[in-house]
């Protein structure tokens, strides 16, 4: 069977993340959504990370081949502790392959059997960023074309 991990925080969710995870269910069996619990960046979440695991969990039902997990360390190392071959990793734009580019030599460095799989977002979504989606739901702004629906009703409840 072949397993990807789509690592990420997660917060929230957006259409773009769902898209990448979907698209690379084609290249996959299954896919391990792997929402991140980061000690240094917990003070700059605005979900916890059980409601984040929710979230994706509410979220990646609809679809087979999918699980949700949470995980604090290193992402390559889970993989490499599980034997799983492929980290999925979405990009919109360059800045993103600037960061990606440095954390792909740190991976390979560390585990070199575990591959980096870069999938590009696709142009409909490749503005929406979390931290975007969260600054527009607090200016009152409808995020509802970039986020699924229960990640709108999170924000709803979170929010008001």
């Amino acid at each position: 069977m072949r397993i990807a991990i789509y690592p990420g925080s997660f917060d929230p969710l957006t259409n773009g993340h769902v898209d990448i995870a979907l698209r690379a269910k084609t290249l996959f069996d299954k896919i391990i959504i792997l929402v991140a619990d980061n000690g240094a960046k917990k003070g700059n979440y605005l979900f916890s990370t059980q409601e984040r695991v929710d979230m994706a969990k509410k979220v990646f039902s609809k679809y087979e081949g999918f699980e949700v997990e949470s995980f604090s360390g290193m992402v390559v190392k889970y993989a490499h502790d599980r034997d799983i071959k492929a980290i999925i990793r979405g990009l919109r734009a360059v800045t993103d392959y600037e960061m990606e580019y440095q954390l792909h030599e740190i991976n390979h460095y560390l585990q070199p059997e575990v591959e980096m799989v870069y999938l590009m977002a696709n142009k409909e979504e490749a503005f929406i960023s979390s931290s975007a989606v969260k600054e527009i739901y607090s200016l009152h702004g409808d995020i509802s074309p970039m986020v699924p629906e229960e990640v709108l009703d999170a924000m709803k409840k979170k929010l008001g």
